[in-house]
């Protein structure tokens, strides 16, 4: 894709709130939203020039910059890290990247019929510690189904087994049948479920159902990638589970071989996992493991860009929105071998999510112009490090401009699909919450229907900055554009395309008309938010509600 100009590029910082061509779609009442603005915004973050936008390099860097000129320009407060010189639009978050050394990590299985090791990207994908750069564990084995506990939902797959200094086996996923945005979340936390038990080590093989969803050729693509994790103001790594020194996901070959002499063979399990709330027992496996790894570690730093519209009600100001769109992607491809010299290995995440950022942008435009501006303050959060495991949004949550507590929605823009003249919005997290029927409302006057999640074996519920929220205690819902009006096949076809690929570009068809629709649902729902005389609310007996905000209000379903 040809560069932009450095005098094109440079114009774009101020052009986007100019531009006053009016969408088709737009809806009597509405502020102004122009395809052209949003194109604008896109074009400039989707540019060669900003190397796929990665966290911690100077393309991310160029992106925030440009995010923080729009907010400035609106007349926006600055709500990042204080200083002498006060209040940046700068969340500066230091980053620990870790890296797989120069000798291969290897996973050695050990029982009566001998040793057979594997390494990894080959049928083992090992998990990188960078608290053990000289990685050297050995340890049984202990199957314990899916690993996962929650007296709500029936499960306790730990019942009885003796796991305490021992490596865990784990089935990947959660029971077929368990509602998926309750399974996702469990998913993710087996790690902790397993150091809570004494574990020091978790590996995970594949469901029917896992494996279809996420093939192995799929997850090797991503073998090589460095780890991140978020570094405290005290200088300490985040680590969600630091007790597990040892981790890796197995292929069947690998799966195969700790399961020798097992009273109980995979193909079996799985045959019970595959049935509508099949729970595999647990039990010790004859076998033991060994797992060596070796890694080098960094530091980096990358900023979130936050910025705040006070709020105009005197009861209401003090508590805030947030509209939030991850600014991050992920860089530049590494050289395959074979391939041309000059093959295009930038990944410009025009789609995912430039387009998210404009959204945001634009909505931040409508709002600081209108003359009748929002009761509640609103909080526009673009962050880094999602595509990393959504650690500037989690950094931003445990760290936030304003107490937790004042921040009382959140709406996430990742990846709206720009591609055709969408008819309906999904919103992730929906059924939560009140946020559901508030979308609703606020886009119905629009044409524009709420559809209910149409991929759940993809767990978007927890792979989206919102999901960060959630954990704090906070309503908040991820918004896409949706399947219906050719929706389905755009997805399916850029997720199997175009997505985390130098083909996510400028070139693409996108359809800028589409892109102010979507600016001018956000608005509605953000002002819906944050003018309605009651908040979003928990509905009583969520799971989430319950889990993460016990004490808060809650709302009749």
């Amino acid at each position: 894709m040809k560069r932009l100009a450095l005098l094109t590029a440079a114009s774009a910082l101020v052009l986007p709130a100019a531009l006053s061509a009016q969408s088709s779609s737009q809806s009597s009442g509405d502020p102004v939203f122009s395809p052209a603005a949003v194109r604008a915004h896109v074009e400039f973050l989707a540019d060669d020039l900003l190397a796929g936008r990665d966290t911690g390099s100077e393309g991310h860097e160029i992106a925030a910059r440009y995010v923080a000129s729009q907010f400035d320009g609106l007349g926006l407060k600055p709500a990042g890290d204080a200083d002498a010189n006060g209040v940046s639009w700068f969340q500066r978050i230091g980053f620990q990247k870790t890296e797989f050394g120069k000798t291969p990590a290897t996973l050695t299985v050990s029982g009566a019929g001998g040793a057979k090791s594997f390494t990894h990207a080959g049928d083992v994908l090992v998990g990188l510690n960078a608290a053990e750069p000289h990685l050297d564990v050995t340890a049984p084995l202990v199957f314990v189904g899916y690993g996962l506990e929650n007296k709500r939902l029936g499960l306790d797959d730990y019942a009885g087994l003796d796991v305490k200094g021992k490596i865990v086996v784990t089935l990947r996923g959660y029971p077929k049948g368990l509602p998926s945005e309750e399974g996702a979340h469990l998913s993710a936390t087996k790690g902790k479920v397993a150091e809570t038990h004494g574990a020091i080590g978790m590996l995970s093989f594949g469901t029917l159902q896992s494996m279809k969803a996420r093939p192995w050729a799929r997850m090797v693509q991503t073998a090589d990638e460095p780890d991140f994790t978020w570094v405290s103001p005290e200088g300490v790594p985040f680590d969600a589970a630091p007790g597990l020194r040892a981790s890796a996901a197995l292929n069947d070959p690998a799966a195969q071989a700790l399961f020798a002499g097992a009273p109980t063979t995979i193909a079996a399990i799985r045959k019970t996992a595959d049935k509508a709330g099949g729970k595999p027992k647990g039990f010790a496996l004859k076998t033991s493991v060994t797992i060596r790894a070796e890694s080098v570690s960094q530091r980096v730093t990358s900023p979130n860009v936050v910025a705040i519209l006070p709020g105009s009600d005197p009861k209401l100001k003090d508590e805030y929105v947030v509209l939030s769109a991850h600014l991050d992607h992920i860089g530049v491809s590494p050289v395959k071998p074979g391939e041309p010299a000059d093959k295009d290995r930038i990944n410009n995440g025009a789609l995912d999510n430039g387009a998210g950022i404009a959204t945001m942008l634009e909505v931040a435009r409508a709002m600081a112009q209108s003359p009748d501006k929002p009761r509640r303050s609103i909080i526009f959060l673009a962050s880094t490090g999602e595509e990393k495991g959504l650690l500037g949004a989690d950094y931003y949550a445990r760290h936030p401009s304003v107490p937790i507590r004042q921040i009382v929605g959140n709406v996430d823009l990742d990846m709206p699909l720009l591609l055709y003249p969408f008819t309906d919005v999904i919103a992730f997290g929906a059924d939560h919450s009140t946020l559901g029927p508030i979308v609703a409302k606020a886009v119905a006057p629009m044409g524009v229907k709420l559809s209910p999640d149409p991929m759940p074996q993809e767990t978007i519920f927890v792979r989206s900055d919102h999901y960060m929220f959630v954990k704090q205690g906070v309503p908040a819902v991820f918004l896409a554009t949706g399947y219906a009006n050719g929706g389905e096949k755009a997805w399916g076809d850029f997720l199997g395309g175009a997505y985390h690929h130098p083909g996510d570009d400028m070139n693409q068809k996108i359809d800028w008309e589409a892109g102010a629709r979507f600016a001018q649902a956000n608005y509605r729902i953000t002002r819906a938010m944050a003018d309605g005389d009651t908040p979003p609310l928990w509905f009583a007996q969520d799971f989430f509600g319950d889990l993460f905000a016990s004490d808060a209000p809650k709302a009749p379903k």
